[in-house]
């Protein structure tokens, strides 16, 4: 469906994009909170909010993009991941501890930026691509995760590192068959058991390495040491991977991140991982975006909630929302991320840790009920066997790819 705005009507619509921004740029910023989460509060209140359904939507989809830039601020000043940026939790957070979180974050938000730039012309080709592809996609989708959970755990250094891997995995893949099919009673309807499992997975055990710690030391300069043909190649493989979570059902960003990180070559690091997984979430937004409308099918919370509002499909005025909310985000990422550096820095990181492992079970409650809270401690436990024993955290990432591969 094609919408017009004249002049009078753009303004207000940049009114609503503008506020759609702020919306994203605070629900990006709180610790573990999912864009999906957000999205679907907002598709809550979009009946009520005075205004045409394009002019919400594109305000939905400017909040979702500018959440899917600034997330990464608290991943890697709190060691706290929105469950999307998972895998790229600990090697971010390092880095911050090495003084380079300046750097950490331009990497992700040049990442996300350039995700924009290829995922915009790209989008008509893959979507028909896609389309063809789907049907063998889906018969093979639990062979598929299947090698890719091998390849996690053979890709471990050491024996002792691939038997922790392997139970790591199946612990987090258990957790995830008992846990994602409840549906739990929570004082939050646009709640889930996403929240309270990858709060305690990725987030806890940093805050509980963090306790009687010396905190987020002072950060050195932003200069980017990774070179432009490195972050451009990265974003590239990123938006690749953001295409499969936008077209594939079932398959989210947290595992289309896995699933890039296979393919990063060891040298580029944590660096390679920020960009890759930055790329990953935010192409995933243009990417739903187009199956949406080629195949009728909403792919992330965002877009649920737009079809929930009856927004009309008019690519070109939701894409413009795309661009204004990553411009805006590419800002924020840059001042945001550094105060919240500065400010983290400045805290107890004792007193930060307990608080935060306080809030992270308030937010379980919120989104999951008490069965949340339980979700939550049962995941804490998983989390710590990898980060006590030196394995890779990826392979947590079970706890979504277990129950796709057993279907």
């Amino acid at each position: 469906m094609e919408v017009t705005l004249a002049p009078a009507a753009t303004a207000v619509a940049l009114c609503f994009v503008a506020g759609g921004v702020a919306l994203g740029a605070i629900s990006g910023l709180v610790p573990g909170l999912h864009a999906n989460n957000m999205a679907l509060l907002l598709a809550g209140v979009a009946p009520s909010v005075p205004g045409p359904p394009l002019y919400v939507g594109m305000a939905m989809l400017a909040a979702g993009v500018v959440h899917t830039f600034l997330e990464i601020v608290p991943t890697l000043a709190l060691g706290v991941p929105d469950p999307a940026m998972a895998v790229a939790a600990l090697p971010g957070h390092r880095l911050v501890l090495e003084g380079r979180g300046r750097e950490a974050l331009r990497l992700s938000a040049l990442g996300s930026a350039a995700a924009v730039a290829l995922a915009a012309p790209l989008a008509i080709p893959i979507t028909r691509a896609m389309v063809r592809l789907w049907p063998t996609l889906r018969a093979n989708l639990p062979l598929v995760l299947g090698c890719v959970a091998l390849t996690l755990i053979a890709t471990e250094r050491g024996v002792a590192s691939k038997v922790v891997g392997a139970v790591s995995f199946a612990l987090s893949a258990l957790l995830g068959i008992g846990t994602l099919d409840i549906s739990p009673e929570a004082p939050l309807a646009a709640g889930g058991m996403l929240a309270p499992l990858f709060a305690g997975l990725f987030g806890a055990p940093v805050l509980i390495d963090a306790i009687g710690g010396d905190g987020v030391p002072p950060q050195d300069g932003a200069g980017i040491t990774a070179s432009k043909r490195s972050v451009f190649g990265l974003s590239g493989l990123g938006t690749v991977a953001g295409a499969i979570v936008g077209y594939v059902p079932a398959v989210s960003s947290a595992v289309a991140a896995t699933l890039a990180l296979l393919a990063v070559p060891g040298r580029y690091g944590a660096r390679g991982f920020i960009v890759a997984t930055s790329g990953v979430n935010t192409a995933n937004t243009i990417f739903a975006l187009f199956a949406l409308v080629a195949l009728g099918s909403p792919r992330t919370g965002v877009l649920v909630a737009l079809e929930s509002a009856s927004v009309p499909l008019s690519i070109p005025h939701l894409l413009a929302a795309v661009v204004i909310g990553a411009s805006a985000g590419l800002l924020g990422v840059v001042t945001l991320g550094d105060r919240y550096l500065v400010a983290v820095g400045r805290l107890d990181p004792t007193s930060l840790s307990v608080a935060l492992l306080c809030a992270l079970a308030g937010i379980s409650f919120l989104f999951a009920g008490g069965v949340g809270v339980g979700a939550y401690a049962a995941a804490t436990v998983v989390g710590l066997v990898p980060a006590r024993f030196r394995a890779r955290r990826a392979n947590l990432m079970g706890v979504l790819i277990g129950p796709i591969i057993v279907g």
